[in-house]
């Protein structure tokens, strides 16, 4: 059995909650023989970046942007395969242009071409965690390139979608309500719900899941789990 996962934001924002991460994935393997994890910058990385960058100019070249904040992925996959080597659970980490991540497009939202799957599949045979940066890949050109607001889901549903696995996507939110529960109380918690109706969710504003993601998922029938971090196993399926 394999399986992907992704983790991003707030579930990775502290090298605490990186370490927790770590060894739910070390008793996961246990149960999982392939695993592989997508994971996004931590906290608000991204943000300080882009402030940085702005620093010089409003107008900041897009390709040198890419290149600035992909850096925040390669800094999280690097601690949590640090982190899953440390309590015996052997890891490995790579970055979307060392597992040939293709990509076309603009700098900035990028779309994926294709992944070359030959990488992964040796690592995951010699029974390591494969760690991904999620949210970047590489164009024709060798330039880093990034995909866009819920990049590291793309990244995740994509990969599933090669390796022929489901997808568990973690998050803030225990799953996929009818309305944003912050904000409605009466708002109630999906359990299922098919990719159609995720996408025109996704293009109506809801932001759980990334409406490429979800189009990903549907062309290759890969099935979505989104849910909390670390949290049950009770939150939404997003499939035919």
């Amino acid at each position: 059995m394999r399986l992907v996962l992704k983790y991003g934001g707030s579930s990775v924002a502290t090298l605490e909650k990186i370490s927790k991460i770590a060894n739910y994935i070390k008793g996961l393997k246990e149960r999982v023989e392939e695993i592989v994890v997508v994971v996004s910058a931590m906290g608000k990385t991204t943000d300080e970046l882009l402030k940085k960058a702005f620093h010089f100019t409003d107008t900041p070249n897009k390709r040198e942007i890419d290149m600035l904040i992909s850096t925040g992925e390669q800094q999280s996959i690097a601690l949590l395969s640090l982190a899953l080597n440390s309590i015996g659970c052997e890891a490995i980490s790579y970055t979307g242009y060392q597992i040939g991540l293709r990509t076309e497009g603009e700098h900035g939202d990028s779309e994926i071409v294709s992944i070359d799957k030959e990488l992964l599949e040796k690592a995951l045979k010699s029974n390591k965690v494969v760690i991904v940066a999620g949210f970047q890949g590489v164009n024709s050109l060798g330039d880093i390139t990034t995909l866009g607001r819920g990049g590291s889901d793309t990244t995740a549903v994509a990969l599933a979608g090669v390796l022929n696995c489901e997808c568990k996507i973690y998050t803030d939110v225990d799953g996929v309500y009818t309305d944003d529960p912050r904000k409605n109380s009466q708002a109630t918690k999906i359990e299922r719900i098919s990719y159609d109706e995720m996408e025109k969710m996704s293009r109506n504003g809801a932001k759980v899941m990334e409406t490429k993601a979800v189009v990903i998922g549907k062309k290759y029938g890969v099935p979505i789990f989104v849910g909390e971090s670390l949290g049950s196993e009770n939150g939404t399926y997003i499939t035919n």
